[in-house]
């Protein structure tokens, strides 16, 4: 049985929270409490905008090191804006994430590719 500090560390979460992510212009959303039940199931980075404000909220779901040697990478997610989402993110990086898991086809309905940032 591994001790805690063996562990293998789990998906990773960045959550954006800035300019519009996790504010009032996206109305109806509590993001704390989004951002609280995400925390309560993988480690949750929280973020500076990360420039793809037209998809507010977003979600990243970083894969797990499992993951990343299985050939996951990351996973963006926009326009995560409900409770049910939500959960389906959490039933997903419970099953291991990117790389790991297969992602779920309603998560289909959120993933977007970001625009590649100038160098």
């Amino acid at each position: 049985m591994r001790t805690p500090s063996e562990q293998p560390v789990p998906s990773r979460i960045v959550v954006c929270r800035d300019c519009c992510c996790g504010t009032a212009k996206v109305p109806g959303v509590d993001h704390a409490q989004q951002t609280a039940r995400l925390a309560e199931n993988a480690p949750v980075r929280i973020s500076d905008c990360l420039g793809v404000c037209e998809h507010a909220n977003v979600i990243v779901v970083q894969p797990s090191a499992a993951g990343r040697a299985a050939g996951g990478r990351p996973v963006w997610l926009g326009l995560v804006n409900d409770s049910d989402a939500t959960e389906d993110i959490i039933t997903w990086v419970r099953a291991g994430g990117p790389g790991v898991a297969p992602c779920p086809d309603v998560l289909d309905l959120y993933t977007f590719t970001p625009p590649r940032r100038a160098r």
